[in-house]
């Protein structure tokens, strides 16, 4: 068995339920922030060097679709919906319940009480002032077809049951990773239900995407180098079988002292560290022609009343996508003011220029429930209009302080690319100012980057196609990094601390003595 096999497997985590523990947040005394989920951490560090660096201290060259973006379908073939739902399930430390029940309480909150009856949330809970359903303070779609997957079960004959969930895409995204090295990034895997592989109107797609903790913060950075080796000595690995085997005990095991990615905690059940999240492309609609599609968030929470409690998916709001009300020159909003001064707080970031690092961080307060990939509620440029007014005349008035030539219209696209509706599809060609067009996204990847309507055949068989977008614009940025961490590299240059319980950084596969010059197990039990 190869070493970077051993390694999935060497200290693999016990999977055991824990008691589950009354979860309060703390009230926040100053604004919540939500960073970009797709531009943060080390992604926003310039890398220096060639996007493919043969010859490196680990001797390693990533292969993008073997060690970023995985889907191959003999490799997704070890992976199941109901295997991450019941140990979810499993993991959550409530008594009875099950990966079913977890499921379809989830879609039951995609429509208004009564529902099932099971005391979970549900989308008309919450009503703006005008009576029409809300949340966080802006129009909120209620209720969603989705909601009739509350009476399916995805997990009977998924070879051919139309309500089942096929894995379409593991995903590394170490260019997540905390720039301190408090965690080592998010690892993605997207299922989408069967019955959208061949009717349009009935597609959802679900990432679960895991932010995955350094058990070793103190090192920073350098504590997360065994899991970056991991994925990238995929690359080197010939064996799909191999592959595979490996990911799955990365996914639901653990490699070395890192815990595994699928673990409640990893997807919102924690508040002490960063969490990931769950997020759905969702269009299961009547028609084709008459539905919008919507994409949306969800966390795992533990809710405890007494002695009682009870783990489910909770409806979040969608990360840095501010409602488009809040750019109207027409319509009213309480928050509009304030979203106007923290947005051109934020000016100097979107222009940068630079199509992969402009960013922005906006406050939780600000953040939509749902971010619309058709029609107008998330065309920010629209929303906005052509004319005069206060939001224009403040972020021009901040463009000129800055010196920039970008237009005021230049930083309202570059905020709406940065939405999950922009990205994925309202953004497709847009004009970004200072030389930068967005990339177009063409049919058949509309609306997503990884479609389980397409295959191609890969070096290893049938595989999911990806769009040409991040196949060309997204991958080869994060390849170049994990090659540069890899190979220290700047702005990887800095020499780690001496480590004497460090196993050294043997050079993948093809080692001659795997287990030689490893350290005292006893004398590092506890590092």
């Amino acid at each position: 068995m190869r070493s970077f096999l051993l390694l999935a497997l060497a200290g693999a985590t016990a999977l055991t339920a824990c008691r589950a523990s009354v979860e309060q947040p703390p009230v926040p005394t100053v604004p919540q922030v939500s960073r970009h989920p797709e531009r943060r951490g080390i992604s926003l560090l310039t890398v220096s060097g060639p996007q493919s660096l043969a010859g490196t201290e680990e001797d390693i060259v990533v292969e993008p679709r073997r060690s970023l973006a995985v889907t191959d379908e003999v490799i997704l073939a070890r992976f199941s919906f109901e295997e991450v739902m019941n140990r979810l399930a499993e993991l959550s430390g409530v008594p009875g319940l099950t990966g079913l029940r977890l499921y379809q309480e989830w879609w039951d909150s995609q429509r208004k009480v009564p529902g099932l009856g099971l005391g979970g949330p549900h989308c008309g809970d919450e009503l703006l002032p005008d009576g029409k359903p809300g949340f966080n303070g802006f129009p909120y779609s209620c209720p969603r077809d989705e909601w009739r997957q509350a009476l399916e079960n995805p997990f009977l004959e998924p070879a051919t049951n139309a309500a089942a969930y096929v894995p379409i895409g593991l995903f590394n995204r170490f260019d997540l990773a905390a720039a301190d090295g408090s965690d080592c990034g998010e690892y993605r895997i997207v299922f989408a239900r069967r019955s959208g592989m061949s009717e349009l109107n009935q597609r959802n797609l679900i990432a679960f995407e895991g932010v995955l903790p350094n058990p070793k913060p103190k090192k920073g950075l350098e504590g997360c180098r065994k899991v970056a080796r991991f994925w990238a000595e995929l690359s080197r690995e010939p064996d799909p079988a191999a592959r595979a085997e490996a990911l799955h005990r990365f996914y639901f095991e653990g490699v070395g002292k890192f815990p595994p990615v699928i673990h409640p905690d990893r997807f919102g059940n924690a508040t002490e560290r960063a969490t990931g999240q769950v997020r759905t492309n969702q269009f299961i609609q009547q028609s084709i022609t008459q539905g919008t599609w919507t994409l949306r968030e969800f966390r795992l929470r533990t809710r405890c009343t007494g002695n009682t409690c009870m783990m489910r998916f909770e409806p979040d709001t969608v990360k840095t996508n501010p409602a488009g009300i809040l750019f109207s020159a027409k319509q009213e909003h309480p928050l509009k003011e304030a979203f106007s001064e923290a947005l051109v707080s934020q000016v100097e970031s979107l222009a940068v220029n630079d199509l992969l690092r402009f960013s922005l961080d906006v406050e939780e307060r600000f953040n939509s429930g749902q971010s619309h990939s058709n029609g107008t509620e998330n065309l920010y440029s629209h929303q906005m209009g052509k004319g005069d007014g206060p939001l224009r005349r403040k972020l021009q008035r901040r463009l000129t302080e800055l010196g920039s030539p970008l237009t005021v219209d230049n930083i309202v696209a570059r905020a709406q690319v940065l939405s999950c509706a922009g990205c994925h599809q309202l953004s497709t060609k847009a004009d970004l100012g200072g030389g930068l067009t967005w990339p177009d996204k063409k049919t058949p990847f509309t609306f997503v980057h990884v479609s389980e309507r397409t295959t191609e055949e890969g070096p290893d068989g049938p595989r999911f196609g990806l769009s040409k977008v991040l196949e060309q614009n997204f991958l080869p940025p994060r390849q170049q990094l994990l090659e540069a961490f890899l190979a220290r590299r700047p702005p990887f240059d800095q020499p780690p601390e001496e480590d004497e319980c460090q196993e050294p950084e043997v050079r993948g596969a093809r080692a001659d003595e795997p287990g030689k010059g490893k350290p005292d197990k006893e004398r590092c039990e506890d590092d």
